[in-house]
């Protein structure tokens, strides 16, 4: 099971930028399909967008064009980033990162089920 970490959560303006970044020693390997997911209150849990172990990127429709997702990777251990511009007030949320070995971003937005890190709260607002 991965451990994880995330960060970079904030208070921002409608239209601002923030990059959330998520730590997980066990994260390293290449074979290993990361993702963000969000939780808004009241709503069930959204997969936002996924890199998978061939290099290929997954973003839900409500996201496209705004955020962007990235790896970088050493020995020791692996960070993920979620870049996120333009945010709207319905981007507000607890964000959420989770990685599978040798899993697909299909697999992982659907069938993911924990477990899951703290969180980061993301709130756009005005």
């Amino acid at each position: 099971q991965v451990q994880v970490v995330e960060s970079g959560g904030d208070l921002v303006q409608p239209g601002g930028s923030l990059r959330l970044s998520c730590e997980a020693s066990e994260l390293t390997s290449d074979y290993y399909t990361v993702g963000w997911f969000r939780q808004a209150p009241g709503k069930v849990r959204e997969f936002v967008s996924c890199f998978d172990n061939i290099g290929g990127t997954y973003y839900a429709d409500s996201v496209k064009g705004r955020f962007s997702i990235s790896i970088s990777r050493t020995n020791a251990k692996a960070t993920m980033y979620l870049q996120m511009n333009s945010l709207k007030p319905e981007d507000t949320a607890v964000y959420y990162c989770a990685g599978e070995l040798r899993s697909t971003c299909l697999a992982l937005g659907g069938a993911y089920r924990g477990p899951w890190g703290r969180g980061t709260q993301v709130t756009v607002s005005a």
